[in-house]
């Protein structure tokens, strides 16, 4: 009766792990027949030029490969600093919204021009466009210092 059941096990562990097996294969073969874009992937920034000290500002990014939107990006994050401090920067996740729109927002705490940089991975590659944002009116800030 032990022999048996000893049987029993291997021919069902054989079975298991032929299943197994053919689930992986089954999954290598379907990612190995989506090709991947060669084209590369691009980020279309998109921020108010002027803001106000204080106000909650947004920040946008529409990301798109070969004019499809992409949904799947792995990391999109936006950096912001005052000029001439990159040094004091502070990174913002981004969230998905609708088709290849990516959204987060931030404030700003001083009169200040402050870069908005855009850090995108996607689909095996990377882009960070720039863009500035006028906070205020700081140079009357800096006319009164």
């Amino acid at each position: 009766m032990k022999k048996m059941m000893t049987r029993f096990g291997v021919v069902f562990g054989l079975i298991g792990l032929f299943v197994l097996g053919a689930c992986g294969t089954e999954k290598e073969a379907e990612s190995a027949a989506v090709p991947q874009s060669m084209e590369p992937v691009e980020a279309e920034l998109t921020v108010e030029a002027t803001a106000e000290k204080g106000e909650a500002v947004p920040l946008s990014v529409t990301v798109t490969q070969d004019g499809q939107p992409v949904d799947d990006a792995d990391e999109i994050k936006f950096e912001v600093w005052k000029n001439d401090a990159k040094e004091e920067s502070e990174m913002i996740k981004a969230s998905l919204t609708k088709d290849g729109v990516y959204e987060a927002e931030t404030t700003f705490a001083e009169e200040a021009v402050y870069t908005v940089q855009v850090h995108v991975t996607a689909r095996l590659m990377h882009t960070m466009p720039t863009t500035n944002v006028t906070v205020g009116h700081p140079e009357t800030a800096a006319e009164a210092e």
